[in-house]
């Protein structure tokens, strides 16, 4: 069974930093290419970064270049984004996310909440 389980979510202030975890099993993770995407309240899930399968490309968001970090350890079978001076607009359900091909799977999301 596919699982992806993120961790790490929480309340932060502005200006603040925090590091979610993404555990996955179920299939060939250093297979994937793995992301991290988030939804805001009302609005479009969006993707926030992304990373290949070997950890050699990465691509993010212009909202999020140079605050954001996306990294993988193959090893581990997880996936992270360290986040650093947090924005209020920032707020949002962050999901893990893997693809292959046409495999596409989702974890469950995890609550980040900005405060201003």
């Amino acid at each position: 069974e596919v699982q992806l389980v993120e961790s790490g979510g929480g309340l932060v202030q502005a200006g603040g930093s925090l590091r979610l975890s993404c555990a996955a099993s179920g299939f060939t993770f250093n297979s994937y290419v793995m992301s991290w995407y988030r939804q805001a309240p009302g609005k479009e899930r969006e993707l926030v970064a992304s990373i290949s399968s070997t950890s050699g490309t990465t691509n993010s968001a212009d909202s999020v270049k140079g605050r954001f970090t996306i990294s993988r350890d193959n090893a581990k079978n997880t996936l992270y984004l360290q986040m650093n001076s947090l924005k209020p607009e920032d707020t949002a359900v962050y999901y893990c996310n893997s693809r292959l091909y046409n495999l596409n799977y989702w974890g469950q999301g995890t609550q980040v909440t900005v405060s201003s």
